[in-house]
């Protein structure tokens, strides 16, 4: 640790001859995607929550601005707000919470009462996604965290592709508190796995303030959040605006929007999973190409000829370059500060938001000032600068 602030207690020696946990690694996976589709589910449940609040879409709309908000702060304070706890007993809670999030909004009566409820998501979304991947590193021996991230990270592209169909259809039958009554059933099977399957994880180290920046000033950990925040915002800038392209540029109609929606969410799936193989060949080749993958099939959409079956590939082949990208760079950030994993996760997730709010706020900038054209070419040239910065810059960890 370079922080004499932040003196550690010893860190217990990694249990490589220990056995895998796997089935605790897969009640992470629950949390995830029980987090990511709580996260999700307003998107496609809007108008009727606006009309039945009597709120317009557009406050209604501040339930999603203001989880990302809390977990950015979350993500960045968990590991100094709960030194010297038992981490099995900080997951344990951030699910309590998460039940507790979705039982508020399938009850809540007004505006105020939602967005407490999507308080209470936010720090849940920011502290677990913080701590899984140092969670992981302490379940399965060294040579498998790649596997175990991969397999907690699936959680999000799975969420992906079910949280906003599967929303839409139901609660166009049962209405949209039914969606989140179901949506905390879901929580609570996965608080009970944890339950069932985290042993004691007693914390290594004490996390002070002080620590998140030392951890940023050590030798490239910098250029790596940054690296962090290009492809993720290069990805939500182009990912935002999806539809109008594929409506304007693709002439896709509704039926063909949601078959190529599907083949993106399943790619995505499938380069997690692959992703979690590539990493423990080479960790900068795996960083170096989902950028390039993602940038590459955007430019191939804007200049290449337009058709149906080309532009349903090169959507899939995007799917599958940032299916890698969370567990890609939760790995590398993992391996380059194992003695603050928890910490690296706190960055991480900071940076995933901020990437978020940012990618989607010059995407569209770009698309009021050049057209959805503007946005393609330059959300796949920052990719593709991104993708020449990870492999020049970035040194991949030991």
């Amino acid at each position: 640790m370079h922080d004499a602030a932040s003196v550690a207690l010893p860190i217990a020696p990694p249990a490589a001859a220990a056995p895998a946990a796997w089935p605790a690694v897969f009640s992470l996976t629950l949390g995830v995607f029980g987090l990511v589709t709580a996260e999700f589910l307003p998107a496609s449940l809007l108008t009727p929550m606006a009309q039945s609040l009597g709120l317009a879409e557009g406050l209604a709309g501040q339930a999603v601005t203001v989880t990302a908000a809390v977990a950015l702060a979350s993500g960045l304070l968990t590991a100094v707000a709960t030194r010297g706890i038992d981490r099995r007993l900080v997951l344990l809670f951030f699910s309590v919470l998460l039940t507790a999030s979705n039982l508020l909004v399938a009850l809540a009566p007004d505006l105020t009462v939602l967005l407490l409820a999507r308080v209470l998501l936010g720090i849940a979304l920011g502290g677990f996604w913080s701590m899984a991947a140092a969670t992981a590193m302490r379940l399965v021996p060294p040579a498998q965290v790649p596997r175990a991230l991969s397999l907690v990270f699936s959680g999000v592209s799975v969420a992906t592709i079910a949280a906003a169909p599967l929303g839409s259809f139901l609660g166009g039958l049962y209405g949209w508190r039914t969606v989140f009554h179901v949506a905390a059933a879901l929580s609570v099977v996965g608080l009970l796995a944890q339950l069932a399957t985290l042993p004691r994880l007693p914390p290594q180290g004490v996390a002070r303030l002080s620590t998140l920046v030392a951890v940023l000033r050590r030798p490239n950990v910098g250029v790596g959040i940054l690296c962090t925040i290009l492809v993720f915002g290069g990805h939500f800038a182009l990912f935002t605006y999806i539809r109008p392209f594929l409506e304007q540029v693709s002439g896709v109609d509704v039926g063909g929007m949601a078959l190529l929606l599907l083949a993106f969410g399943l790619a995505n799936f499938t380069g997690t999973l692959l992703a979690g193989l590539l990493l423990q060949r080479s960790i900068r080749l795996t960083l170096t190409l989902m950028p390039l993958v993602i940038g590459g099939a955007a430019l191939a959409l804007l200049l290449l000829p337009n058709g149906m079956a080309l532009h349903a590939v090169l959507v899939a082949l995007w799917g599958l370059g940032f299916g890698g990208v969370p567990v890609g760079w939760s790995t590398w950030l993992a391996r380059a500060v194992p003695d603050e994993a928890e910490s690296g996760g706190g960055l991480i997730v900071a940076a995933v938001q901020l990437a978020i709010a940012g990618g989607a706020a010059l995407g569209g900038l770009a698309y009021q000032l050049g057209g959805i054209g503007s946005v393609f070419a330059g959300g796949g040239t920052l990719l593709l600068a991104a993708a020449l910065l990870v492999a020049t810059g970035v040194r991949a960890p030991r």
